[in-house]
């Protein structure tokens, strides 16, 4: 588990835009000055998976996505690179079942939302105007609130989860450390 987990941290390093090589850029420079935004801290690190999995989950639409993340990690003191990937969660693959989800939980929260059509759209491959056309008629309020039900809860258990992760990985490297130095020494 430990090298997989050190292959995509080599990974991520490796890919991963550097905060000195954005400083430059006219759009993300502001951004890209502020240090706190880019450390990995125990608070930092929490808040950005809660911005990344609220922004990420509620707005579906993927440029918006990551900008909305990071411009949010401003006030809450999120870390954007966390907040970025967190977008992620949210990609073709999950979108079709994020929306049936946040149907279904707008419907149980007294909207509605006709969720038969909403099955023919995805078996159909309807077009965007299909889908626009079905979202604007009545399925807009019960798909918005279970939408914002949805990123609510996910961020909420993001931010546990990451701070829970976060504590059991410095006692980790911590207890590693003591016992390395408790070992004894072989000294040739």
């Amino acid at each position: 588990m430990s090298t997989l987990v050190t292959r995509i941290a080599a990974w991520a390093d490796r890919n991963m835009p550097k905060r000195e090589e954005l400083v430059d850029n006219r759009f993300i420079g502001p951004l890209a000055r502020r240090q706190e935004l880019w450390r990995f801290t125990r608070r930092s690190v929490p808040r950005g998976v809660a911005v990344g999995l609220l922004v990420g989950i509620f707005a579906l639409i993927p440029g918006i996505q990551i900008i909305g993340a990071a411009l949010m990690c401003v006030p809450c003191r999120g870390n954007i690179p966390m907040a970025a990937l967190m977008t992620f969660l949210s990609n073709p693959l999950t979108t079709p079942l994020i929306l049936l989800a946040s149907a279904w939980i707008g419907n149980g929260l007294g909207f509605h939302a006709d969720l038969t059509t909403l099955y023919s759209l995805m078996e159909s491959g309807a077009s965007l105007h299909a889908w626009s056309h079905w979202f604007f008629s009545d399925a807009a309020p019960a798909v918005l609130f279970g939408l914002f039900t949805i990123s609510t809860v996910a961020a909420a258990i993001g931010y546990l989860v990451a701070r829970v992760t976060w504590d059991w990985w410095v006692q980790h490297k911590r207890r590693t450390r003591q016992i390395a130095r408790a070992a004894p020494q072989d000294n040739p």
